[in-house]
């Protein structure tokens, strides 16, 4: 893992929303709209971007590195549930979940431009 963040870096306020079970009736699809289970304090750091063809059409793609100080909630996601900047909205899918490297952090690589 890279170097730890600082408590200096720790300057944006994320929450992390699980897929609840679906409400209505069943058609095949099991999964519901996103509910917020937490917030915390995040790290971001860049890791690049991408590019993808989709639909015959080349779209962008942020990939985030983001640092959560370890805790019972923090362990407890998973990379189905989606990330939210609380300030500004955006939205990012959860790809990646390292809670086990270092025991103070949770290490998560988000993207956006992808489905959660």
């Amino acid at each position: 893992m890279a170097n730890s963040p600082t408590a200096g870096e720790l300057r944006h306020r994320v929450a992390f929303d699980k897929r609840g079970a679906s409400t209505g009736p069943d058609y095949g699809n099991e999964e519901g709209p996103f509910a917020e289970q937490f917030q915390v304090h995040a790290a971001f750091r860049s890791r690049g971007g991408s590019e993808a063809v989709v639909a015959a059409r080349l779209e962008g793609r942020n990939v985030l590195g983001v640092y959560v100080r370890s805790s019972t909630q923090t362990r407890q996601i998973e990379s189905d549930w989606q990330m939210r900047d609380v300030r500004t909205g955006e939205r990012y899918a959860v790809k990646i979940v390292d809670a086990v490297t270092d025991r103070r952090w949770v290490y998560l690589e988000v993207s956006t431009g992808v489905a959660a």
